[in-house]
């Protein structure tokens, strides 16, 4: 059985089925009803045409359940209209449902978890167990963002900038359990990329690919995290550095700036550089200025201050943070790292532990807390 291919049919047969009337909620329920039933059938009598099996399957399970509605009239009306059988258009509707996920009236959460399951084919089990949260509160979470898009119609064109928003979340959320959302976050970006006429759908592609390159190397054998600069380069994909490289620059070619190829080129320019000592510092700040001026981000000034430190020396970076607000997550930790760059140990190491305190997860708190003990143990040598 074909899983990979079922995934990728899903998302044009739930269009098809959402063009034709249904409402989303209902075309969802019925293309997974059409999907249970190609895992029984298809292992023993595969179709000639995937595709139209399910939309001919899907559509007939959207019917019977209509036909048991009260409003029996109305349905009615569309059980007239059913098609022929016969092939389905070889038109990819995928990009519709990217844009119906990131309707602007759904919390970001709901948008991703709508996103893994409508596009991504993904069960409501995989999504929950990537999250780390009861299936039951994220089948509660899909249900209510249905409900929210449903009679949402196809006839206006849809915000890419939303989309791309929407996947870089998915990548953020890292991975866990039996799904690796940074790769299916890859996996529906590519597809985007290749749908939509978009430098910026381009830029986030790259950007994953550069970042998901050094995934190898960012944990030690104990799952502790390694700092970018003594990561194991030798650990880098250099495959997808290249691919990622590759697509970044055909996107600047044209003219078109955007923070997702701003955010790429900063990350080739660490992924280029042989060792920690020869990143070429002075450019990354130089895109982090752009970044800022697209964004106006104070977490993208935050880490400008930390490129402006390795350029300039830590004076100056510590000098560039000192015009933001202490408040931004993760400025003690720079505030940190700058001042024992500066020399200042004591400072420093305070600075790690009051860090520590603040960290959004275990991994991140334990690397803190552990430079603050390697500072105390050198200060009292």
């Amino acid at each position: 059985m074909d899983e990979a291919l079922l995934r990728g049919l899903t998302p044009s047969v739930l269009t098809i089925l959402v063009r034709r009337g249904a409402d989303f909620a209902a075309a969802e329920d019925a293309v997974q009803d059409a999907l249970v039933e190609a895992l029984r059938v298809w292992p023993n009598d595969p179709p000639r045409d995937p595709k139209g099996w399910l939309v001919t399957v899907a559509w007939r399970k959207f019917l019977d359940a209509t036909r048991a509605d009260t409003a029996r009239r109305r349905r009615e009306d569309r059980v007239e209209e059913e098609p022929a059988p016969g092939p389905t258009p070889a038109v990819d509707d995928t990009l519709q449902l990217y844009f119906l996920c990131a309707h602007p009236s759904l919390t970001p959460a709901s948008a991703v978890a709508l996103t893994l399951r409508a596009v991504g084919g993904l069960t409501t089990r995989q999504i929950a167990r990537a999250y780390l949260v009861p299936e039951a509160t994220m089948a509660q979470r899909i249900s209510r963002a249905k409900r929210t898009v449903s009679g949402v119609r196809f006839d206006r064109p849809g915000d890419v900038a939303t989309v791309l928003r929407v996947l870089y979340l998915v990548f953020n959320e890292g991975y866990s359990g039996d799904v690796d959302l940074a790769a299916e976050a890859i996996r529906l970006t590519r597809r985007l990329a290749t749908a939509v006429d978009h430098p910026e759908a381009a830029g986030l592609l790259a950007l994953m690919l550069l970042h998901h390159a050094r995934r190898a190397a960012r944990t030690a054998s104990d799952g502790s995290l390694v700092p970018l600069a003594e990561q194991d380069r030798g650990r880098w994909d250099t495959a997808a550095i290249a691919e990622g490289v590759g697509i970044l620059q055909a996107a600047l070619a044209r003219d078109r700036l955007g923070e997702f190829q701003a955010q790429a080129a900063i990350a080739a320019l660490h992924a280029d550089a042989p060792t920690a000592e020869e990143t070429d510092w002075p450019q990354i700040v130089e895109w982090y200025d752009e970044l800022a001026r697209l964004t106006d981000s104070p977490v993208v000034r935050l880490n400008r201050a930390v490129a402006v430190g390795e350029a300039d020396g830590p004076r100056a970076g510590l000098a560039s943070l000192a015009a933001l607000d202490p408040s931004l997550p993760r400025y003690t930790a720079v505030a940190a790292y700058l001042n024992e760059r500066d020399g200042d140990l004591a400072t420093a190491a305070r600075l790690y532990a009051e860090a520590a305190h603040k960290a959004p997860d275990l991994a991140e708190r334990d690397h803190l807390t552990r430079q603050a003990a390697r500072l105390n143990a050198r200060r009292r040598r």
